[in-house]
């Protein structure tokens, strides 16, 4: 019978750290809300199959925010999606594309975004969040950019940490069949 009381007693103890510590903890994790970002992907029209969409995938890659020395993406290669931070300073964000950094610096494009962003208050222990809302998108392309954009559609307005697309950025059809030799 005593044993059995101890038993009793250690269960109750237990019981009660358990519930006092999970009572406590902060169930608000700030960080999985994260900071939305403009999500593109890049697209395509096929000529020869009446103009139909397709999915692009970009050799290389690199993406600056001009105004800053921010690199946001380095030579990445295959790239077929990008996720982009919009300013939270300002109503308006340019990105620098470019195509091949090292071999020519001039194969540039430039991508304009509108965007309204509107603070709202999260919660105690995470404080203010930042929605951001896209109002416009344009580019502009230099002469002798090989990889030009042809177009852009603006999908979903509201940046947001999901990978919802908010952009598809249209380029210059290639055809990507391989070359056999006859």
């Amino acid at each position: 019978m005593k044993n059995l009381v101890r038993i009793f007693f250690l269960l109750i103890i237990v019981g009660a750290a358990i519930g006092i510590h999970s009572s406590c903890s902060d169930e608000n994790d700030c960080s999985m809300a994260g900071r939305p970002m403009m999500y593109c992907t890049f697209k395509t029209n096929d000529p020869d199959n009446d103009n139909a969409v397709l999915n692009d995938t970009l050799d290389s890659l690199t993406v600056r925010a001009m105004g800053t020395d921010s690199i946001i993406l380095n030579n990445e290669k295959d790239v077929h999606t990008v996720m982009l931070p919009l300013r939270y300073t300002s109503d308006s964000t340019v990105f620098i594309f470019q195509y091949n950094p090292v071999l020519n610096p001039e194969d540039v494009d430039t991508v304009y975004i509108v965007q309204e962003s509107t603070p709202y208050f999260q919660s105690m222990e995470c404080g203010y969040m930042m929605k951001q809302n896209i109002i416009s998108a344009a580019f502009g392309n230099r002469k002798n950019s090989t990889e030009k954009i042809t177009s852009i559609e603006l999908r979903n307005k509201e940046a947001n940490s999901n990978e919802i697309e908010n952009l598809q950025i249209f380029f210059n059809y290639r055809d990507r069949t391989p070359v056999t030799p006859d």
